[in-house]
């Protein structure tokens, strides 16, 4: 395969530190640099926060050693859930103010990155979590309670969470999801090492791809006018397409770790101009039934884009060429995306995963209210909602 992408594969393999849109490190172990970099930052007690699935991998381990040999104490948090919910952001608060922490390096995937941000909006102060919703006026911050400084490390290339302070928490009460933020949050590091990706299993390696290949589609497709979003979006999915099947197939090539994990931050700088009914119904999907976030993103990716792509050739043209596909029409660009779901063995309904036909109501209703329905590109009503909640529940594909 050529590289349509215009990147050496070489360069993939090699240490670069970029600037935007927060400081990042891109590089194979370049984690063993987290001591030195914490020391430059004024950082002596950071927590680290990780979802339950990671506490005991070896990255977590190792992140530990290499804090201590740098002569720096941490603790870890590993109490999240896959859908991190707004009792453990709480519990996470506690034992940061327990342990006089001063920042946080969050770990892991999705549900580490969104954990370690939530708990970042409010460890140091006494506002409500959901006082920092993001359809609600931004909070007052008192000055003397600045948010700890912040340090995310992405282990699966899929969600793109480590370069905003945007983060996705259950309120276990309503039994929804809200993306809750503070302009004033942003990581001082983001690190980005595809060594640590490597291990991922196969069908995490699949699900957490599409997640970022659901990021990089949607955002291209708000029609807000965004020409840096919409550039980082098309690269970020010619990325994704050209090395997700090798990550997949080949899952100790560091090039195409590599390449993945650049692709889903691309993608994740994208979607600040917004997403669209994939992510507004998944939200729902995972807040009740504790679904994997990218595996109900795929499943219900192409239900949505049939919808979406009708009276939007010019850009299903243009994603069609970063992905390398010859058939330019929107109909053409699903059946290469249902082709991509298949060849990852993405079920295709969300019945397969649990998800019972009589939440079809429910969720369609919640979905509205999610902030990405409204930056879908064609208005949904109600009932649209529910044939397109019912379709993907009952076959997407």
């Amino acid at each position: 395969m050529g590289n349509p992408a215009g990147i050496d594969q070489s360069r993939l393999l090699e240490p670069h530190d970029w600037t935007f849109p927060v400081p990042i490190a891109y590089g194979p172990g370049r984690l063993s640099e987290i001591g030195a970099r914490c020391a430059a930052l004024g950082v002596s007690n950071p927590l680290i926060v990780t979802d339950r699935g990671s506490r005991d991998l070896p990255f977590i381990l190792q992140l530990g050693e290499y804090l201590s040999a740098a002569g720096l104490e941490s603790q870890v948090f590993s109490e999240i859930s896959p859908n991190p919910r707004d009792d453990e952001i709480g519990a996470g608060c506690n034992v940061f103010r327990a342990g006089k922490h001063d920042a946080i390096i969050a770990i892991g995937g999705g549900s580490a990155m969104d954990g370690g941000k939530a708990i970042c909006l409010t460890a140091n102060n006494d506002i409500d979590l959901w006082a920092f919703e993001f359809e609600q006026p931004v909070p007052d911050v008192p000055a003397n309670q600045p948010f700890p400084t912040l340090i995310t490390i992405p282990t699966t290339a899929g969600t793109g969470a480590e370069t905003e302070s945007t983060a996705m928490v259950t309120h276990v009460d309503k039994g929804m999801k809200f993306c809750i933020w503070h302009p004033d949050l942003k990581p001082a590091l983001a690190l980005l090492d595809p060594e640590l990706t490597v291990g991922l299993p196969p069908h995490l390696t699949a699900w957490t791809g599409v997640d970022a290949m659901t990021h990089a589609i949607e955002a291209y497709c708000v029609p807000e006018f965004h020409p840096l979003c919409d550039g980082l979006a098309l690269e970020g999915l010619s990325l994704i397409s050209q090395w997700l099947p090798v990550a997949y197939r080949e899952p100790d090539n560091i090039a195409a770790r590599g390449g993945m994990l650049v692709g889903s931050c691309l993608a994740g700088i994208a979607f600040l101009k917004g997403l669209g009914m994939v992510h507004a119904i998944s939200h729902m999907v995972g807040a009740e039934y504790d679904t994997q976030h990218g595996l109900t993103n795929a499943i219900i990716l192409p239900v949505v884009m049939r919808f979406n792509l009708t009276d939007l050739e010019v850009k299903a043209r243009r994603m069609a060429e970063a992905m390398r596909i010859d058939d330019d029409t929107p109909s053409g660009l699903v059946m290469a995306v249902e082709r991509v779901l298949d060849d990852l063995e993405i079920p295709k309904s969300l019945a397969e995963i649990g998800v019972p036909l009589d939440c079809v109501e429910r969720i369609a209703e919640k979905a509205l209210q999610d902030s990405a329905a409204g930056t879908n590109p064609v208005a949904v009503d109600l009932s649209t909602a529910r044939q397109l909640v019912e379709q993907a529940i009952r076959k997407a594909r």
